[in-house]
């Protein structure tokens, strides 16, 4: 298998695109400011990751900005600490300054030479929005959890993408799925045999952040610690066929 297969890349975005683990922890500021015991910065995320994957499994249809909002009242009521409706809101819209990651944006520009770039995330249109203004990049596909009503990893997701872009004409075995979350991604990758490219953003710490464990690994057909590094095995694939 080479990364020369493929005609598109669809990418999880929050994670591996955009470095939503430091947009997170800025945005709980709030709250973890006024914790007793302080925590961790892995004890935060992996806190959001419970909230977060419990609250999507419960209400699959809710938008994302909504979910968050959810999410920081669930944390403040788990931390004993007091918040309004509103401050849960303010959480919510955060996602909008969450950064992208410093090698995201180049990377993509030059994998579109290359590829169809589509989008499959677990978040509202209107939160994207401001990540794909970070990202530089016209993705070909967009597919949202509020499009889909429902959130990865959840196989119906998987089942929308493969199914629109059959219509396309881009058949399953030209994909190759991209992205950090074993459990949101790399999971329901291989039940539906895609073949995956894992960016490994976590690859200097312990643990699995913001994301829940995904208890058996699953397997990938390529690992990269940066966008940056699958853009040059590119590069170098390229060369090899010269």
């Amino acid at each position: 298998m080479n990364l020369t297969d493929f005609k598109i890349l669809t990418f999880d975005v929050y994670g591996t695109l955009i470095d939503w683990e430091s947009g997170m922890f800025e945005g709980l500021k709030p709250l973890t400011s006024q914790l007793k015991t302080p925590l961790s910065r892995d004890q935060v995320l992996e806190a959001h990751a419970y909230h977060e994957s419990t609250q999507q499994a419960w209400t699959p249809a809710m938008p994302y900005t909504r979910l968050l909002a959810t999410v920081y009242r669930r944390l403040a009521e788990e931390w004993q600490i007091p918040v309004t409706w509103e401050e849960c809101e303010t959480y919510g819209r955060s996602v909008e300054h969450w950064p992208a990651f410093p090698d995201s944006a180049e990377a993509l520009r030059y994998l579109q030479q290359h590829y169809k770039l589509c989008v499959l995330s677990n978040v509202d249109a209107a939160s994207f929005k401001h990540s794909n203004a970070k990202l530089g990049v016209t993705f070909d596909h967009v597919y949202t959890a509020e499009d889909i009503g429902s959130y990865k990893p959840s196989d119906r997701n998987f089942d929308y993408m493969i199914g629109h872009l059959a219509r396309v004409g881009i058949a399953k075995d030209q994909i190759l799925h991209t992205a950090e979350s074993m459990f949101h991604d790399h999971q329901p990758a291989n039940r539906h045999g895609l073949a995956n490219a894992w960016i490994y953003r976590r690859h200097d710490k312990e643990g699995f952040g913001a994301t829940m464990n995904p208890g058996e690994m699953p397997s990938y057909d390529f690992r990269f610690n940066s966008m940056a590094e699958l853009a040059q095995a590119h590069k170098e694939a390229v060369a090899a066929m010269a």
